[in-house]
């Protein structure tokens, strides 16, 4: 298969190397208005919207993953492997897991756990790992302490289910992981497969153990120091 693609109708060329990727097709059009200049549509089919424009003067991409593994699994993969896009940065909302976390705490995730069923499509001899990139997660750690951000680096729980009856949180505190969310473990194996570099930053939308949460809207438009990080580095 080549570009454009049953889920992207742009051109090869109209992707910038670097895409940073929320899940929410409104945060990415907020990005790009909000930050970007010269900012074109490059992309909606599905609703799914893509942009690229300049941010101080680089060119950087901003497209919606839409929910979970096998959607982020699709957009990372075909931006990886049709549109020659190099680094992918994910941005994107959380479940604090830690209890040292707070609302609107900001994870860049150097691993992601799952219990997804995702990776066994690469057949492995064994359980893999799936990492950041970690010229990204070096230049994301050091931009944030820059910043003065509230921020933690260290694993993540890449999940299947937002709506989780066994309520495993618990169990995955354990292991001293950060925070849940439901793209990064794909998104970090697509990276690897192909060679090319990822990085989930999370911004904490609401505490696993109390009843403490942002709001759709917040979620949309509030996590501005999430979004400037990331493009930063991009």
């Amino acid at each position: 298969m080549s570009a454009p693609t049953p889920h992207n109708s742009a051109k090869p060329e109209d992707f910038a190397k670097t895409v940073l990727m929320p899940g929410d097709p409104l945060r990415a059009k907020h990005i790009a208005e909000t930050f970007l200049k010269d900012t074109v549509m490059v992309n909606n089919v599905r609703g799914i919207h893509g942009y690229t424009g300049t941010y101080k003067g680089k060119r950087v991409s901003v497209m919606a993953s839409g929910m979970g593994m096998p959607s982020m699994g699709i957009y990372s993969y075909e931006l990886f492997n049709f549109y020659d896009v190099d680094n992918i940065i994910r941005i994107g909302s959380a479940g604090a897991i830690h209890p040292d976390l707070k609302l609107r705490s900001i994870v860049i995730a150097m691993g992601a756990c799952t219990n997804s069923n995702y990776l066994s499509q690469f057949r492995m001899p064994g359980t893999y790992a799936p990492i950041a990139s970690y010229t990204l997660l070096r230049k994301a750690a050091d931009k944030a302490e820059e910043m003065g951000l509230d921020y933690r680096v260290g694993n993540i729980f890449s999940s299947d289910t937002f709506y989780d009856d066994a309520n495993s949180g618990l169990e995955w505190q354990k292991m001293g992981i950060l925070a849940v969310e439901m793209e990064s473990a794909a998104l970090y194996a697509n990276a690897a497969r192909a060679g090319k570099n990822a990085l989930c930053i999370c911004t904490i939308s609401d505490l696993l153990f109390s009843d403490a949460a942002c709001t759709p809207e917040e979620r949309q438009t509030s996590f501005t120091q999430m979004m400037e990080l990331a493009l930063e580095i991009a």
